[in-house]
């Protein structure tokens, strides 16, 4: 899967509005959504469809259940294997479970990543060190075919 054509679709969704659990380009997507959304877009069908999630979603099971799922469909990849297009897995508070996800966009010095941020929408932001301390996996999309 070309890492350009998935970065060239997520900022396609870049001004969808903030919405949980939506995954609509231009009308609502949150973290998952905007995945979720990119995958029909590149791949096709969805693998799976997400039961319905609270935004405290698998706390306080502290289940990995974001983390598995992605494990599930994607490709990991090592941290510091960077590829535009990869899929990013942020734990966003210390000793909680991973439930962020954005896509690499601008790898190097000038890193960034588009994702779907409450309060913001779908955003393009840089993948500055408060955000790189929370990163905890990366993947890819699985090649076409597989």
């Amino acid at each position: 899967m070309s890492g350009a054509r998935v970065v060239h679709v997520a900022r396609g969704w870049i001004g969808t509005p903030y919405v949980h659990q939506a995954s609509c380009r231009g009308a609502g997507a949150d973290c998952l959504g905007l995945v979720r959304g990119i995958w029909r877009e590149v791949i096709g069908a969805e693998p799976e469809v997400p039961p319905a999630y609270s935004m405290d979603w698998s706390e306080p099971q502290r289940d990995e259940r974001l983390w598995a799922a992605a494990l599930r469909h994607l490709t990991p990849k090592a941290l510091e294997d960077a590829t535009a297009g990869d899929i990013l897995l942020f734990r966003m508070r210390d000793g909680a479970v991973a439930k962020h996800l954005g896509v690499a966009a601008d790898i190097g010095a000038g890193a960034s990543f588009i994702h779907a941020y409450s309060g913001h929408g779908v955003v393009e932001s840089p993948l500055s060190t408060p955000w790189r301390r929370r990163l905890v996996a990366r993947f890819q999309f699985p090649e076409e075919g597989s």
